[in-house]
């Protein structure tokens, strides 16, 4: 069993986190307290916890992660359920990482062309209307605007 203070030592949520994870039904089962009093955790709330931190960190919203403990409290006959909440979220995991190559990608020809500005010595000239810009708009196509296309 583990107290309050050990189950924030090892998943990085704070006191008041626990307290709200428990009041918004974040766990399929109720948490034990030792004497009526002090909360208590056992190895399953702890590793629960620790897929929670994950879940939230990938951006999954607190009422889905409501939705799966419910269903996870109800015991077997849900799995369907289950996988279909997961492949939902995974879906939208996909969608953002999608979004956030494209602006890296965008982001990696900046500092190409940052680079290469610094290293020519011509860093001066970058949006003086002076040399055209790269803009990338949508990986992998550039546009390129020359300087008598700009208003």
């Amino acid at each position: 069993m583990y107290n309050s203070g050990e189950v924030t030592a090892i998943t990085g949520l704070s006191a008041h986190a626990l307290r709200y994870y428990e009041r918004e039904g974040l766990f399929p089962h109720a948490i034990g307290r030792s004497g009526g009093r002090w909360r208590t955790y056992t190895r399953q709330d702890v590793e629960w916890l620790l897929g929670c931190n994950r879940l939230r960190a990938s951006g999954m919203p607190v009422s889905e992660i409501r939705r799966y403990a419910e269903l996870v409290a109800a015991g077997p006959g849900n799995e369907a359920e289950r996988l279909e909440l997961m492949r939902a979220h995974q879906a939208r995991m996909e969608d953002q990482m999608a979004e956030l190559r494209i602006s890296l990608d965008a982001i990696a020809t900046k500092v190409a062309v940052y680079e290469a500005a610094v290293g020519a010595g011509t860093a001066g000239t970058l949006w003086t209307g002076d040399v055209p810009l790269v803009c990338p708009l949508a990986a992998p196509e550039l546009v390129r605007v020359d300087a008598a296309d700009r208003s």
